[in-house]
């Protein structure tokens, strides 16, 4: 195993950790709603790029952990992006050939169906609103993918990610 190899899982978790702390950063309350789903658009790309690297494995560890960090109940962030990682993985193919535009119109779907899932699991808990704006973040988040996928395959490339 080449030192390139080994290096790469530190990155590709340092990126994580940068969407979590973007996913913690207060926001103003008029910007609450409209904050995009970072993990999951991290793992998206992740999966999309590297999937013998990236999987549900990652997805389950990386959501014990974002579940840890938002004080929520142990295991919701896990399933949804277990559940995303496992459709990305079903996808990553067609993703790739995917112009940008159409990659930002699938990353709405699949944040929103992890939005939908997160929003099911928490009423099942107790936690949650009756509002629609929950959804809001899958909207930003598609509006921000083609800038995020360019910064990430930037990276990828610079460190020789493979």
């Amino acid at each position: 195993m080449s030192d390139e190899s080994r290096g790469g899982g530190m990155i590709i978790f340092a990126t994580f950790l940068v969407g979590m702390v973007l996913s913690q950063m207060p926001l103003p309350d008029m910007l609450v709603w409209a904050r995009p789903e970072w993990v999951v658009l991290i793992l998206i790309y992740w999966v999309m790029a590297l999937p013998h690297r990236v999987g549900m494995g990652s997805a389950f560890a990386i959501g014990v952990l974002l579940d840890v960090v938002r004080g929520s109940v142990l295991g919701l962030s896990a399933l949804s992006l277990t559940l995303i990682a496992f459709l990305v993985l079903l996808l990553y193919k067609r993703l790739r050939m995917f112009p940008l535009w159409q990659q930002s119109f699938m990353v709405l779907v699949l944040v929103g169906i992890n939005q939908l899932l997160f929003h099911w699991m928490q009423s099942m808990t107790g936690t949650t609103g009756n509002s629609l704006l929950f959804l809001l973040p899958s909207l930003v988040s598609a509006l921000v993918w083609p800038w995020l996928f360019l910064l990430l395959r930037a990276t990828r490339h610079t460190f020789y990610l493979k």
